[in-house]
């Protein structure tokens, strides 16, 4: 059970239950007064903090879902078309380990269609996947469609990447589209501010974003799943780099009470320091006991320095993408696998890593497959690097339990930051 404060006309309210607090469990009902309240109700999706590193705010936990636990730190596969490129389901499963995956609101609206997922019974029937799914509202790739979209009160109007053709992107309908994909957590509309947007502009996002969200959660509780199991909605904090709009963002996001919270407009642009002073006054206001989720990033130094700041779940395209132009992420620095200097290397890619392309495969081999545009080195190095991601998320949560997370981190940092 959790406790959660509320005063009248407060913008989380269900409209058509003027009386009753959106609560997800619509039985629970509170008569509003001018001075706050308390109201208890069950959590449907669970995290539970089991440990916090001496010295730093790092984290273990549990996120507790229908389709299964994940625990805290983790990294999520990014599979934005309902599939990790190049990475099989069992690969994902057995061999990175993964514990959840994303897919793309926007991308998978575009192809298949909600009208193909939907009669497949959701993306989990669709691709396969049993486990965790997240999705992103598509607020970032439209953001992303600079020259093809525009913002409005009503919401993201955009040209489709693939045919030119029309479409909107509503609070209100990125709830039903992630309803229809059946993900179990599901992202808020926002606008993504560039790294470098002054503040006027990053004002003026802000408070449109905030308006959003308003709308999003009225919906997303006046809403339910189609397939039988629960979904979560998670507000994304916005405010580009100044404290106190990021401050301003997450006060307004708690609001809601919702499951988790996500922290969006990072690694646009700014510098990585500026990106960790923004963590750190983000999860200040941010709740302790729901998850925090840093959207988008990054390097391996990234994910550790964000779990060194209260962070629980991070995603990014970088393990596969770097991986499929050659680039590959060891526990000993980095390597370029198009280099000269691998190509009498006939020793295994990484003797003790986690994955059995790491053990099977040499160096040698796997440059002569880039060098020669072979599909199988786009594999092979997407693989390895998720397989490595999971293995830095899985070492950080050992070391926070056995309480020498910083120290451990400040010597990894050092070593992952060098090139082979």
């Amino acid at each position: 059970m959790r406790s959660l404060r509320i005063d009248s006309m407060l913008w989380w309210v269900k409209p058509k239950y003027k009386d009753k607090f959106c609560a997800k469990n619509y039985q629970i009902a509170t008569r509003l007064h001018s001075t706050a309240k308390s109201i208890n109700f069950a959590d449907d999706m669970k995290f539970t903090l089991q440990h916090t590193a001496p010295g730093c705010q790092a984290r273990a936990g549990v996120i507790s879902t229908d389709h299964g636990d994940i625990e805290t730190p983790i990294f999520m596969p990014v599979g934005t078309a309902g599939t990790v490129k190049g990475v099989h389901m069992h690969e994902l499963r057995d061999d990175i380990q993964a514990q959840i995956i994303l897919g793309n609101t926007y991308h998978l609206y575009l192809r298949p269609g909600m009208d193909i997922i939907g009669r497949a019974g959701g993306l989990h029937r669709f691709n396969g996947w049993e486990r965790p799914i997240l999705t992103d509202s598509g607020g970032f790739q439209v953001f992303s469609l600079s020259e093809n979209r525009k913002l409005t009160e009503e919401g993201a109007h955009f040209r489709s990447h693939i045919d030119g053709s029309k479409h909107l992107f509503t609070p209100e309908n990125v709830v039903d589209i992630q309803r229809t994909i059946g993900s179990d957590i599901m992202m808020a509309l926002d606008e993504c501010a560039p790294g470098t947007a002054d503040r006027q502009y990053t004002r003026k996002s802000l408070d449109l974003t905030k308006r959003w969200l308003e709308r999003g959660w009225r919906h997303y509780c006046d809403t339910e799943p189609l397939y039988g199991h629960y979904q979560s909605y998670f507000p994304i904090v916005q405010g580009c780099t100044y404290p106190d709009l990021r401050r301003e963002a997450a006060e307004h996001a708690v609001q809601c009470g919702a499951d988790g919270y996500a922290i969006g407009g990072l690694a646009v642009g700014e510098p990585a320091e500026t990106m960790y002073d923004m963590i750190e006054v983000v999860n200040e206001v941010l709740p302790t006991d729901r998850p925090r989720y840093l959207m988008g990033v990054g390097t391996p130094v990234n994910i550790l320095e964000a779990i060194d700041r209260g962070v629980d779940m991070m995603d990014c395209v970088m393990p596969t993408r770097n991986g499929r132009n050659g680039m590959l992420f060891t526990p000993y620095g980095t390597m370029n696998m198009r280099n000269q200097k691998w190509a009498d290397d006939f020793s295994p890619l990484q003797p003790d890593g986690p994955s059995y392309v790491d053990r099977v495969y040499t160096k040698a081999y796997v440059r002569h497959l880039f060098i020669a545009n072979e599909l199988l080195a786009m594999q092979i190095a997407s693989i390895h690097n998720l397989a490595f991601y999971l293995w830095l998320v899985r070492e950080a949560r050992k070391h926070i339990i056995a309480g020498d997370f910083h120290d451990w981190k400040t010597e990894m940092v050092a070593v992952i930051s060098r090139r082979l």
